[in-house]
């Protein structure tokens, strides 16, 4: 006797939210970002760590990210509409640029304190245009059998492609890094978190009722 095939319930999926920018809107915002950018390096603002450049965390306050800060709010609306959250007021509450240099990579973290979070790409190429985010469940590794191929279900790691106007969300306490950059020219990314507004006054009582 034969057996009908089973149904696949995938349950708590972690989701990454991805937007690609049109061509006639990324170009020229990426252009003012890599000026402002520019500027800053050579005033000598901002921290470098051998290969990598970061600047401050209050980028979003500045008008040269206005179009940018823009495009996040509304990603932040999407993707808590997506989630099917209570209309709830937030900010951004960290915002900064990150350059890699050939050579430079960012090891796997997260962003606590912070319930989105996510990046914006103004420079990528090959060898300098994937992220990695991390299986948040560190139970699966304690069997890990070999496997025929490598799909997001059985592996902990997923690499991701991006490209310069794609932005992405995700949830703050996903683990993620950067691998290094292999190519020639810097990789240049912009960085933001997202946190609920007032959340200790409008959100933090407990959920009696759940």
């Amino acid at each position: 006797m034969e057996a009908p095939a089973a149904d696949i319930i995938r349950l708590f999926p972690t989701f990454v939210w991805c937007r690609r920018l049109e061509q006639a809107c990324y170009e020229p915002l990426d252009r003012e970002l890599m000026a402002y950018v520019d500027t800053l390096i050579r005033s000598g603002v901002g921290t470098r760590t051998g290969a990598a450049w970061q600047s401050g965390h209050q980028q979003h306050k500045r008008p040269e990210f206005a179009l940018l800060i823009a495009q996040i709010e509304q990603a932040a609306r999407d993707v808590l509409t997506f989630l099917k959250v209570a209309a709830a007021p937030f900010r951004i509450t960290g915002c900064w640029i990150n350059v890699l240099d050939p050579g430079g990579a960012h090891a796997m973290h997260s962003h606590p304190n912070n319930f989105l979070s996510g990046v914006y790409y103004v420079r990528s190429q090959a060898g300098a245009d994937t992220i990695n985010f991390h299986d948040p469940r560190p139970q699966t590794s304690v069997i890990r059998p070999p496997v025929t191929e490598l799909t997001a279900y059985n592996t902990d790691q997923v690499v991701l492609p991006v490209s310069e106007g794609t932005l992405l969300v995700f949830p703050a306490w996903l683990s993620h890094s950067v691998s290094a950059n292999t190519s020639a020219q810097a990789r240049v990314s912009v960085s933001f978190n997202v946190m609920f507004a007032d959340y200790d006054a409008t959100m933090s009582p407990p959920l009696w009722g759940i």
